[in-house]
């Protein structure tokens, strides 16, 4: 009789799973090493970290939600060039991350590397700042989401009822619905999610290759030129001058890019994170930015007149511009549908990673009532399911402004892109401070290119932040202005008034590895006049 281990295929998943049984252990007395136990289960690959990577990303969502400010920004030669820049410029920043995540693999990510890389005196004060921007950062891009992701459907309703013009408490609660049904997703599926981040690989390489056909064939709104999709700029809409347009334009693909780092915070739960994270984090730009050209060009090459689509109520045209290049409510709706699927598959990732990063920021003793948002519930799979309930109140809480401001509420848009990559950006440019002797070790070294694509990470960074804050158009309303750097500033003083309150007290940092000395302990407590803090091994407490 054949015994089960002879049957085909069962013979190489022993050997995986006794590999990655190896590389779980071999990552939890990592993990030890820098102070932390090993709370959550490690159960995805390098392929599924990269297809969450990729479903963080939803480069098909992430350039049609606000396609209005590309429109408006100059349309198709902002929209397919906006892209290529933002793809080039981006790509030094996640080699940077991916060096310094494969050295410090952990769910703490960028507030971890700050107190990692920060002098004793200062390390403290440092994973301060960026855990609270990452906190802002992540739960804004989260709501950016879920919220997109309501407007989109709304925009799939007004394929049928072009009437209908929702309300802001509608919207609102189609918004409850997507965000509610994404966290209990992650919550009650948490075993599935690798699985479903594969299906979110699926769906949107079959998806873009659809959207490809099927416009290309259709184009009932009338085809243009290659001189049109690839070099037609009108800055008119947004009243800027012409360069400064093009930079306001590129919002979308910037936003598409703006979650990269949030990955780092699934490191506790990959199989072999110093190798499959920073591989995950490398390559996931070239790989967006091909399904981004493939998504891009045929709606540039039908793409419908563009007043019109900006005078769609709501503010959201995706859905009239599938209607009009399809020339059919149904052929729109299939289209719309496809985008729609990617977007709920984002909230579903983005929703997850958050609740691991505020989970580690709870373990850490940085968040209020730190002792219960650090908890993990192991009947559900070891889910911190507090963290995702904090992140799910959190965004809904925010959601709330929408009823009595929307131009307030689309500032979390760039809110999020200024806050992560000032968190991707402090890591990177302390370890350029430092000569960069912090990575002469590191699994995934940059080498002697290092220096430069860090320095370029850095200062592109610093200008999206600039840009990012500025209004879409002029003059500027009440309506039209940008209140990003004002959310901002809000987020900022709650943060330093809460560091004055607690975290000055009781904020020890991340936990200290035994290889670190005595006298660099102590120093980096005394100077903050605390007690002697003895490396901890971070739980619940």
């Amino acid at each position: 009789m054949t015994k089960p281990s002879a049957l085909p295929g069962h013979s190489a998943e022993k050997p995986m799973r006794e590999a990655n049984d190896s590389y779980d252990d071999m990552a939890a007395q990592g993990l030890q090493k820098m102070g932390y136990q090993q709370e959550l289960t490690r159960s995805r690959g390098l392929f599924h970290i990269l297809f969450m990577t990729l479903a963080i990303m939803a480069v098909p969502f992430g350039l049609a939600a606000p396609i209005a400010t590309s429109l408006i920004g100059g349309g198709p030669a902002t929209m397919i060039w906006g892209w290529v820049l933002i793809s080039i410029t981006t790509q030094p920043l996640a080699l940077s991350l991916a060096e310094i995540c494969s050295k410090y693999p952990t769910s703490a990510g960028a507030y971890y590397w700050c107190f990692r890389l920060t002098s004793p005196g200062r390390r403290l004060l440092s994973s301060w700042i960026n855990g609270w921007l990452t906190m802002v950062g992540v739960w804004t891009i989260s709501l950016s989401v879920t919220f997109g992701t309501a407007q989109i459907l709304v925009a799939g309703v007004g394929i049928f009822h072009p009437e209908w013009v929702p309300t802001a408490w509608q919207t609102y609660l189609v918004f409850l619905g997507i965000t509610i049904t994404s966290t209990l997703i992650g919550v009650f599926l948490n075993r599935t999610l690798p699985i479903i981040d594969i299906i979110c690989a699926c769906w949107t390489a079959l998806g873009v290759v659809v959207i490809l056909v099927c416009l290309s064939v259709k184009a009932a709104s009338g085809r243009h030129s290659a001189g049109f999709a690839l070099g037609h700029f009108d800055p008119s809409f947004s009243g800027w001058t012409p360069g400064w347009s093009f930079f306001i334009g590129l919002l979308p693909p910037a936003y598409t890019y703006a979650a990269i780092g949030m990955v780092a915070s699934m490191a506790e739960e990959v199989h072999n994170p110093s190798v499959q994270l920073p591989l995950a984090l490398a390559w996931s730009i070239p790989i967006s930015f091909v399904v981004g050209l493939i998504f891009l060009l045929p709606i540039l090459f039908t793409l419908p007149d563009i007043p019109t689509l900006l005078a769609v109520p709501g503010g959201q045209p995706i859905g009239v511009l599938f209607e009009l290049i399809m020339g059919s409510k149904g052929g729109g709706f299939g289209i719309w549908l496809i985008v729609f699927g990617i977007g709920m598959f984002c909230a579903i990732s983005i929703c997850c990673a958050a609740s691991r990063a505020t989970w580690s920021f709870a373990r850490d003793k940085a968040i209020p009532l730190h002792k219960f948002w650090s908890k993990v519930n192991h009947p559900l799979g070891d889910v911190p399911l507090n963290a995702y309930l904090l992140s799910l109140a959190v965004q809904l809480l925010l959601g709330l402004i929408f009823l009595g401001s929307t131009a307030a509420f689309n500032a979390f848009v760039g809110v999020a892109v200024i806050c992560l990559g000032a968190s991707y950006a402090m890591p990177i440019a302390i370890s350029l401070a430092n000569g960069r002797k912090d990575m002469e070790d590191c699994p995934f070294s940059l080498g002697r290119w290092g220096f430069a694509i860090n320095l370029f990470a850095v200062l592109w960074t610093a200008f999206e932040i600039v840009l990012f804050s500025m209004p879409a158009v002029i003059p500027v309303t009440q309506i039209s202005m940008n209140y990003a750097s004002v959310v901002f500033v809000g987020f900022a003083a709650i943060s330093a008034v809460w560091y004055l309150i607690n975290g000055r007290s009781n904020y020890q940092g991340p936990p200290l590895p035994e290889e670190i000395s005595t006298d660099e302990r102590n120093s980096t407590t005394s100077s903050h006049s605390k007690l002697p803090a003895m490396a901890h091994v971070s739980t619940t407490d």
